[in-house]
């Protein structure tokens, strides 16, 4: 199989990260431009729900198991990490999502916020994740009911 280039790869990773959102009934609406959101994840009024609910989403897709955090996304309110990991297998394909803070409490129990490349660029990744990275995103790893937990709750949805 050919090895997969990055922008096949955050295409792979974009589309099965929509498809999840429409199979967990939650519609789409894609970034024109890219400010730091690729796409806000959102419910609108239906026989589920009697308010409007959406979060922004940050996507980093890989063909192996990486992920990374940048200060950077912080100024994006109640910002929701999706890593899509895996994006060139199928059987294999996984995705974790998780608030920015979710991932910043990771990140510092990690003592990832203390490393030199979080002191001088506000950012660190990971291309080889530890088993207890692995272990603390295993509760984050996504499923139909998941994504409309996350997308509709008040407090995150800014209701």
């Amino acid at each position: 199989m050919k090895k997969l280039d990055t922008q096949s790869v955050e295409i792979i990773g974009r589309n099965r990260l929509i498809n999840e959102l429409l199979y967990a009934g939650i519609e789409n609406a894609m970034s024109a431009r890219d400010r730091g959101l690729d796409l806000v994840a959102y419910v609108d009024l239906n026989d589920q729900l009697d308010y409007f609910a959406a979060v922004p989403i940050q996507m980093k897709a890989s063909s192996t198991r990486a992920f990374g955090i940048d200060r950077k996304y912080e100024k994006f309110p109640h910002l929701v990490m999706a890593f899509v990991w895996h994006v060139a297998s199928p059987v294999d394909a996984v995705t974790y999502a998780m608030t920015y803070k979710d991932l910043h409490a990771i990140a510092e129990e990690m003592g990832y916020t203390k490393t030199l490349s979080w002191m001088q660029r506000n950012s660190y990744s990971c291309s080889n994740p530890s088993k207890l990275v692995i272990e603390r995103f295993e509760q984050h790893r996504m499923t139909p009911e998941k994504w409309w937990e996350l997308v509709t709750r008040r407090n995150i949805a800014g209701s």
